[in-house]
């Protein structure tokens, strides 16, 4: 009798399970639709620049670790001088070579210029999976393409300072000079998110 339920209930188990497995395999995007989205003026420039990288759209953790495993990704390290990287829940620390000197380049000059003090990465790298799901929790996150799926640009948020949440106008305006100086050499560009309180940063292929 026992044998006999075993092998009656292992098929019920398994046309049950079968299709939520399957369910789970699909994408939380519609591709089409994300590709449909156009860029704005000011954000074009951003696309551009990822583009120039000749990275792939990263549609999920198999392309960015297609990319991590032939050296074009480098791990971007939680804190360096000027600089720490919050908890990432909806983004990976990893970009292109030029992205992360760039940073950290830039940390070190905000340190330099403030004394000791640190600026808080608040985003990094993110495939189309991670930007659906953090969709899901933020209405503002971007419906098309962003930059972010490219692996060169990152936001440094401009009310977190020193680990500490809280606004603080003279570190915003030190910040805000580091970032004016990169942009004029021709190595970023970035914009202020109001909705998000960071700056979103591109780093161009210079």
């Amino acid at each position: 009798m026992r044998k006999y339920f075993c092998v009656a209930f292992v098929p019920f188990m398994y046309s049950f399970y079968y299709p939520q497995a399957a369910k789970k395999a699909l994408p939380c995007y519609d591709l089409t639709s994300v590709l449909k989205v156009e860029p704005t003026a000011l954000y074009k420039p951003h696309l551009d620049a990822s583009k120039s990288f000749k990275v792939k759209l990263l549609k999920d953790s198999k392309t960015v670790q297609k990319y991590i495993g032939n050296g074009k990704f480098h791990k971007i390290k939680k804190s360096g001088k000027g600089y720490r990287v919050q908890k990432l829940d909806y983004s990976r620390p990893y970009m292109v070579s030029k992205a992360k000197i760039t940073l950290e380049k830039m940390g070190a000059r905000f340190s330099k210029e403030t004394k000791g003090h640190t600026f808080t990465v608040s985003s990094i790298t993110r495939t189309l999976e991670d930007q659906c799901r953090l969709r899901k929790v933020n209405s503002n996150a971007s419906l098309g393409i962003s930059s972010h799926n490219y692996g060169n640009s990152f936001d440094i948020s401009y009310v977190r300072f020193n680990d500490v949440l809280k606004y603080n106008p003279k570190m915003e305006a030190a910040l805000e000079k580091v970032l004016k100086y990169y942009a004029n050499a021709g190595r970023i560009y970035y914009i202020r998110e109001r909705q998000q309180s960071c700056y979103h940063i591109t780093v161009r292929n210079y």
